[in-house]
């Protein structure tokens, strides 16, 4: 069908608001990008700009100082992310699947037990004397995955995913059909809750990949260092040589050579560049997410 002049017209200006708005979400990337490829003096002097006045690779360098420590640090990381999320994964959705029976008798109290834990907190000792002295989990991996296993507020949304958007009748035609409960919940529950597994994953990947606390807290061994405090510990440094070349009275010139800012900009770049691809992965379930009953034959 030819589409009227005024719905083209309605395209175009959307095509244009929309297009406006991702060049300004676009636009700080933009900004860090160039300033992680510029001079530490050019940042102080003129400020961030769209394109490096003066093409440096200094703060990479920093950076990049140790190939192997920091390609051990990455592998740290992907290697808890991945551990923790799926693993986080299948508590959740464990939990969440047996709290949303109807047929589950304590199922109102179990779940009032888990918002209750969200409303008060141990403090930090108690539960940093728990994890050390309970469980033992000082300078070992397990340290950089337990403390994150759950959340009470996944759990909920999880639970309330599957309450409302998978019908009952599936799981008692299934119980009629001879299926136990782990039948029904990695066969049927699972595959219907693609969405929000994939939008809780990312939570929890995101949580994992950023987490630099847990690595400051338990972790003495650097080779156990995740990538997070790996690069915070390497900024840690530049701002402590730089605070004790002022107090020494150094020369001003190599106090402002030493990459801060640009530094801060290139880390954000190592870190945030693998993240990223895991987004396009998740969002063809975003949109099924959406569509999901939407057209019915």
């Amino acid at each position: 069908m030819k589409k009227s002049k005024d719905r083209i017209m309605l395209y175009i200006i959307g095509y244009i608001l929309v297009g406006l708005v991702g060049l300004l979400c676009l636009l700080p990337f933009v900004l860090v990008i160039s300033a992680s490829f510029s001079t530490e003096n050019e940042i102080l002097k003129h400020g961030f700009s769209l394109l490096p006045r003066k093409l440096s690779l200094d703060a990479y360098r920093t950076v990049f100082d140790k190939p192997d420590v920091i390609l051990r640090a990455y592998l740290n990381t992907i290697m808890v992310t991945i551990i923790g999320t799926i693993t986080g994964l299948f508590i959740t959705s464990m939990a969440s699947y047996v709290l949303q029976r109807k047929d589950f008798e304590w199922r109102n109290k179990f779940s009032f037990y888990f918002y209750f834990t969200t409303l008060f907190s141990g403090g930090l000792v108690p539960w940093y004397i728990m994890m050390v002295r309970g469980l033992r989990l000082k300078d070992s991996y397990l340290a950089l995955i337990i403390p994150m296993l759950f959340s009470v507020f996944n759990m909920l949304v999880m639970k309330s995913y599957m309450s409302s958007g998978i019908p009952d009748t599936i799981t008692e035609a299934a119980i009629i059909d001879g299926c136990n409960d782990f039948a029904i919940y990695s066969k049927i529950i699972l595959p219907l809750s693609k969405p929000t597994l994939a939008t809780i994953g990312l939570f929890i990947g995101l949580a994992y990949w950023n987490d630099w606390y847990n690595s400051m807290l338990f972790i003495n061994t650097e080779s156990k260092y995740t990538l997070q405090y790996f690069l915070y510990e390497k900024v840690n440094n530049i701002e402590a040589y730089k605070k004790i070349i002022a107090q020494g009275g150094t020369n001003i010139g190599t106090f402002i050579e030493l990459p801060t800012q640009t530094l801060k900009m290139a880390l954000t770049i190592v870190v945030t560049g693998p993240i990223i691809l895991a987004y396009p992965i998740v969002q063809k379930y975003f949109v099924q997410g959406i569509t999901i009953g939407a057209v019915k034959g």
